[in-house]
């Protein structure tokens, strides 16, 4: 029952996390494109893989910490569900490249990004 517990917490930092980048990206970049969600969804990229290597070390986090870093943290930080829709609604607007671009752009980087989190976690 604990772990639920830290899986909310984490989530509520991880959305808290997304809530503020998400808007001091756009406040930096402008509201045209959406930065800060593939900024976030590549640093939780980042964070998730660089996790699940370190959970292949001799020492591997414990499995509540585990639970509040990847369920929680990352679960509420990263943005799939907002990805989509910014997804859609650059399609709804006939923006078609920029579309495409929001899904290239966050499929390569976020994968690239678990493939170095886990390559340093594992060590």
């Amino acid at each position: 029952m604990l772990s639920f517990a830290y899986v909310a917490v984490g989530g509520a930092i991880g959305s808290v996390a997304r809530f503020w980048m998400a808007g001091a990206v756009a406040r930096l970049t402008g509201a045209g494109f959406p930065w800060g969600t593939i900024l976030i969804n590549i640093l939780g990229s980042f964070a998730i893989g660089w996790f699940a290597g370190l959970s292949l070390t001799r020492q591997p986090p414990s499995a509540d910490l585990r639970a509040f870093v990847m369920a929680g943290l990352c679960g509420g930080f990263t943005t799939f569900s907002a990805f989509s829709l910014q997804t859609l609604e650059l399609l709804r607007q006939g923006r078609v490249v920029a579309a495409g671009a929001n899904v290239l752009v966050s499929v390569v980087l976020c994968v690239v990004a678990t493939g170095g989190g886990f390559a340093i976690g594992r060590g």
